[in-house]
């Protein structure tokens, strides 16, 4: 079967657009929602000494703020943490800690911890969380530079930023909380995602050493053709490694494998679908712009 890619690039264009929009229309009615990293509020860590289900804990927290996020811990589940994003008082979260100790008998020592995030502390996180990010993307961009071009590099970049954006549209449509963990997953899709399109680009460079110049529509759907049994059996294995992580691992874990599953597709779909044809585009717009120099000249 005869690869097109670039011939319906557009296609692919429309629909990643159609995505980003409609996460950005989302995001402007109801905003990302975030958790208490980036908004501030209380946790609280309580010790209920056998596995309670979240249901039964949102019974007594719901009380308290409806929007709290109940995550198991411990070591055989037996413990709670509650992170509320209303700044509980220290009245409050001895209330809520004597509503649980009623309900399951608790001694007074099962009140493990009680800590308040102000909001600055959520900037500082985000702050750091962009400048990580456009760190490593220049990093990125640097690097392939030097191993390939500017233009392989630029198209590499283009790819790794339609990937953040579709995770954030991703959140920002389904309402799935915005939080550290979110933030880590980023950072490791960012570097996921930069492999199989180096790869990819590599197969393109060696490619093109035996094909006519200007041919770059054969050459980009050869190489994609050479490369995806590859790009998608890496791509598999990851994603099953990481739906293990997602079914069988505690609140904490799943938090961070969600954003992974979402990233490692994306980030497969991109170097095929949009790092390649982004290099095409711009291959052609100076394909263009020399036979337009030369026409002026002759």
């Amino acid at each position: 079967m005869k690869i097109q890619i670039i011939k319906r690039r557009k296609t692919f264009y429309i629909l990643s657009s159609l995505v980003i929009i409609a996460g950005l229309v989302m995001g402007m009615i109801n905003g990302l929602n975030y958790g208490i990293d980036f908004t501030g509020g209380t946790l609280l860590q309580i010790s209920l000494g056998q596995e309670v289900s979240v249901d039964d804990v949102r019974v007594i927290t719901d009380a308290f703020d409806t929007e709290a996020e109940v995550v198991h811990a411990g070591d055989v589940n037996q413990e709670v943490m509650i992170k509320t994003q209303t700044n509980l008082t220290p009245e409050q979260r001895t209330a809520v800690f004597k509503e649980f100790q009623a309900k399951y008998n608790l001694p007074d020592d099962a009140f493990i911890k009680s800590e308040k995030f102000g909001p600055s502390v959520g900037e500082e996180i985000r702050r750091n969380a962009y400048l990580s990010i456009g760190i490593a993307t220049l990093l990125m961009l640097l690097y392939i530079t030097v191993r390939f071009e500017f233009r392989f590099g630029v198209a590499a970049v283009a790819a790794l930023i339609h990937d953040v954006l579709i995770a954030l549209s991703v959140y920002s449509i389904f309402r799935l909380q915005v939080n550290s963990s979110f933030v880590a997953a980023i950072l490791t899709i960012v570097g996921y995602s930069i492999n199989d399109t180096i790869v990819l680009f590599d197969r393109v460079r060696e490619n093109r050493k035996s094909m006519k110049r200007g041919e770059y529509e054969t050459l980009i759907d050869s190489s994609i053709g050479q490369t995806m049994t590859r790009t998608i059996n890496t791509s598999i294995t990851t994603l099953v490694a990481i739906l293990c992580l997602y079914i069988f691992g505690v609140t904490a874990i799943r938090e961070f494998a969600l954003p992974l599953l979402v990233g490692v597709m994306v980030g497969t779909y991109s170097s095929i679908f949009i790092a390649s044809p982004a290099w095409y585009e711009m291959m052609i717009r100076d394909k263009h712009q020399q036979r337009s120099y030369s026409g002026k000249n002759a």
